[in-house]
């Protein structure tokens, strides 16, 4: 019989969210009759833009004629694309549309990009994390086993919490690469740019590589907040960026993401040679992947025009108004709050002594309210518990009715 990859055995017994939806299920066979309002895995509700819609219809138009017929397209992404990113995105930074490579959605990205790094790496994660983080590199074999807190022995951790206003310290102990996560989930805290220069001076400096996940920037509402790690001098040589289209135009269902990748970002090949990663992640890409389809990337490309910018930013200020209304509602339990301003995420501290999972079953089971327990993404995420702003107006007003007089 075939041997496993037996580092898959040390992963968590399911993913996070996974254990969520069947709790959940299972709430719905006890209690049928309460339905449940989902504000706690981050898929969104808004339908798409109407300028995606058009995009999309006359995508598919092209597809039925011959002169507009396309079939295996580049695996980078089509260049209509990457040069729409750039123009809108990165002006300015010294971003080229080579560096820009499209995929179906930042957590592949994010979950793939550490395979062209050696098994040995030392990885730093922040805590709590997104999960897809450190269960990437526990396949990999780069994490080893998990400890009772389930905090994996190979990882370096750096906490994020209120002592140090969810901003993590430098790591004593020089990683070879950095998961960054800003705007962050889970937290919704929010990096300055003085905060982000100290990191790329301490990759510059130790001869790390940053993996920058700016999934949520779009929803940064206060001034002088980088939105790119690239805005800092200096991390071109050191930085790869992730971004998604799901947060920002609802693609959670179309997937499509792109990763920048500048020619100046290098790794230590044999006899310490600089090895330029944006070559192997070509070289990955073409090997493994095919490319988005051509369909979905001129939806994409309809986000980055003028009417189709004023769509997204009219439907990410309803989900903000939503994190906002939870942030409120959780502050009238006299509990403390953190995030909800410049991510749609927001943070409970619980009062001491409450576990997130109790917590979690107590507002299911008491409320019909679905949210994320806070262990689920890292230890020091233990006595906290994660929301979203991605559920309809009505759901979540009508669950901060339900939270009113909660007795915790």
């Amino acid at each position: 019989m075939s041997r496993i990859n037996a580092h898959y055995l040390d992963l968590p017994g399911s993913y996070l969210f996974a254990e969520i939806a069947r709790r959940v299920q299972e709430h719905g066979a006890r209690d049928p009759q309460k339905r449940v309002i989902r504000l706690g895995i981050g898929d969104v509700t808004a339908p798409l833009p109407p300028s995606v819609i058009s995009a999309l219809h006359q995508a598919v138009d092209e597809q039925a004629r011959q002169e507009g017929f396309r079939g295996y397209g580049p695996e980078q992404g089509y260049a209509f694309l990457r040069e729409a990113i750039v123009r809108d995105a990165y002006q300015g930074l010294g971003i080229d549309p080579d560096d820009v490579f499209i995929g179906d959605g930042a957590k592949e990205d994010l979950g793939n990009f550490q395979e062209i790094f050696d098994q040995g790496c030392l990885v730093a994660i922040t805590d709590p994390v997104y999960p897809v983080y450190a269960d990437s590199n526990v396949m990999a074999g780069r994490a080893g086993p998990a400890d009772s807190l389930g905090r994996f022995q190979g990882l370096i951790y750096l906490p994020c919490t209120a002592d140090n206003n969810f901003r993590p310290d430098l790591p004593r102990r020089r990683p070879d690469l950095i998961y960054l996560c800003y705007p962050n989930n889970p937290t919704g805290a929010v990096l300055s740019r003085d905060d982000l220069a100290r990191w790329v001076g301490y990759a510059r400096e130790q001869d790390c590589v940053i993996f920058y996940d700016a999934a949520y920037e779009a929803y940064i509402t206060e001034p002088g907040i980088p939105r790119s790690i690239y805005e800092i001098p200096g991390a071109r040589e050191v930085a790869v960026e992730f971004r998604s289209y799901s947060k920002t135009a609802g693609f959670t269902g179309l997937r499509c993401g792109f990763a920048v990748v500048p020619s100046s970002v290098r790794g230590r090949g044999p006899g310490n040679a600089l090895v330029p990663l944006r070559d192997l992640w070509l070289r990955r890409q073409t090997t493994k992947y095919n490319g988005c389809p051509y369909i979905i990337q001129r939806a994409a490309e309809a986000t980055h025009t003028p009417q189709g910018k004023k769509e997204t930013r009219a439907i990410i200020a309803g989900y903000q108004e939503n994190a906002r209304r939870i942030r409120e509602g959780f502050q009238t339990l006299g509990l403390t709050v953190s995030g909800g301003v410049n991510a749609p995420y927001v943070w409970v501290r619980l009062p001491t002594g409450l576990d997130s999972w109790g917590f979690f079953d107590a507002l299911l089971n008491r409320l019909g309210i679905a949210g994320t327990p806070g262990v689920g993404f890292g230890p020091s995420g233990e006595g906290h518990f994660r929301l979203t702003g991605f559920g309809t107006s009505a759901d979540t007003q009508e669950a901060m009715e339900r939270l009113k007089g909660f007795n915790i």
